[in-house]
């Protein structure tokens, strides 16, 4: 996971400074449609564990609160978009792997959508479980430096009870890791100790990475654009290392 947090910190810094918001926000709007969903149209936050995180989410990439109420009540009622979650797995150029996430409420224009941008992109589109082996799903938890008002030390030892695994320090954000398993508890954690989280969620992390000179990373970074700027599509992870080169690149 070293260097993981590195690329937290620059998506987080994009993130804030991304003009294409909208595209933020659709997501964002779909977690709340899943979340609600999946807890047979519980739009309360309060008993919907998984509402009260996408919320959080929200609110993290300042989501005016207009916006979520009418994403909660669009979800809450019958006219509330049935989307579906899909994922796909395969290899960009020069042999890096790649998990994309999507959401969507028509997955034949997904699969094709997914399957062009690899093909134009020097890439395959592999099976699923063809990746098992390269990444390991965890629960991670990105907070703000200046919110927290704990000494580093004993955060830590209060995280660790709950079920913490690893911690990054990066620049601004603080990063924690958990089991998949221990997502919910972890969550749980946080909001007792009253820890203001800008962003919860489920990720793929690579159990090791692979090196590329700069000028093939480059072509990297233009497929995983590609998916990230698709509406369907909510995450894309990799095994791309990510060299001082790059990060400077990048940053």
């Amino acid at each position: 996971m070293a260097g993981h947090s590195k690329w937290a910190n620059i998506k987080h810094r994009k993130g804030a400074q991304d003009k294409k918001r909208s595209k933020i926000f659709t997501k964002i709007i779909k977690e709340i449609a899943v979340a609600i969903k999946e807890n047979n149209s519980n739009g309360d936050p309060d008993t919907n564990p998984a509402l009260r995180n996408a919320i959080a989410n929200a609110r993290g990439v300042n989501m005016p609160k207009d916006n979520i109420d009418r994403a909660i009540k669009k979800a809450t009622g019958t006219d509330a978009d049935n989307y579906e979650q899909m994922s796909f797995e395969g290899y960009g150029p020069h042999g890096i792997a790649i998990f994309v996430e999507c959401m969507t409420n028509n997955t034949n224009r997904t699969v094709a959508n997914v399957r062009s941008i690899f093909n134009k992109n020097n890439g395959s589109l592999g099976t699923n479980g063809s990746l098992e082996f390269i990444f390991e799903r965890k629960g991670v938890f990105t907070i703000e430096k200046s919110n927290l008002n704990w000494d580093m030390d004993d955060l830590q030892l209060e995280l660790i009870e709950a079920g913490a695994t690893d911690f990054e320090d990066e620049e601004d954000i603080f990063v924690i890791y958990s089991a998949f398993t221990e997502f919910g508890s972890m969550n749980n954690k946080l909001e007792e100790l009253k820890i203001e989280v800008q962003n919860a969620e489920l990720q793929r992390i690579p159990l090791s990475t692979s090196k590329l000179e700069l000028e093939q990373a480059k072509d990297i970074l233009k497929i995983i654009d590609a998916f990230e700027e698709d509406d369907d599509v909510q995450n894309v992870f990799h095994n791309l290392e990510l060299t001082d080169d790059l990060l400077e690149l990048l940053a």
